[in-house]
């Protein structure tokens, strides 16, 4: 609840609207999914605890376009384990990124983003994907990040969407939750995620969401 009152007024105070607010009921201002939770988390009165991780997912709504971005965060002192999975998720966005150019194949994102995933011996979610996104917060394309996936179409200039693959330390597999919000992994073992929004420009990609100078390290890099 704490991080979505900042979340929610700062993209008030600067002119915005906070876009996951009441999209399709959703009740709060931004996905807050820790530990086990895929994506999709409602934030709520739990505190963090040292060695937990938060992935914090905002979208925010302003001069008629949407903008996603997402992060995930170490909580105070972290295993190996779980700095290993933050990592390795954050490097499987870096490594689909890379691949953004007029003329590829959107089913090639989630070639990369799995080989990097098994690599390092983690999975990729299949139920979610990146997604169209602009005056629209989710249109096409989508985006899957898995390997051998049937997404049609190439990108061209001027196309503006999202990546944000989910890698988990166990099974692939997810379930929601009674809310018919909260993705959670099916074996409780913990997921991890970072997502950008992408403009195809002409001679590659600009990322819209990148982070500022001012932004704070990333604990998983450290």
């Amino acid at each position: 609840d704490d991080i979505d009152k900042v979340v929610h007024d700062v993209i008030v105070q600067g002119g915005g609207y906070p876009s996951p607010l009441r999209y399709h009921n959703f009740p709060k201002s931004v996905c807050t999914s820790v530990n086990e939770v895929i994506c999709h988390g409602i934030p709520d009165a739990r505190a963090l605890k040292e060695g937990d991780i938060v992935n914090v997912d905002v979208t925010a709504y302003l001069n008629g376009h949407h903008g996603d971005l997402n992060e995930t965060f170490l909580v105070g002192k972290c295993s190996d384990e779980t700095k290993h999975l933050v990592k390795s998720a954050y490097e499987c966005l870096e490594k689909a990124i890379a691949l953004v150019k007029p003329g590829t194949r959107y089913r090639d994102i989630g070639e990369a983003v799995s080989r990097h995933a098994s690599l390092a011996g983690l999975s990729v979610v299949k139920t979610y994907c990146g997604h169209g996104i602009g005056d629209l917060f989710h249109c096409a394309p989508n985006i899957p990040h898995y390997a051998k996936n049937k997404a049609v179409g190439v990108m061209k200039p001027g196309q503006t969407f999202t990546i944000e693959p989910m890698i988990n330390q166990g099974s692939w597999r997810d379930r929601t939750w009674p809310d018919n919000w909260t993705a959670v992994t099916e074996d409780g073992k913990w997921s991890a995620q970072f997502e950008h929004t992408l403009l195809v420009t002409e001679d590659g990609v600009e990322i819209l969401t990148a982070r500022l100078p001012s932004s704070p390290p990333l604990g998983c890099l450290e």
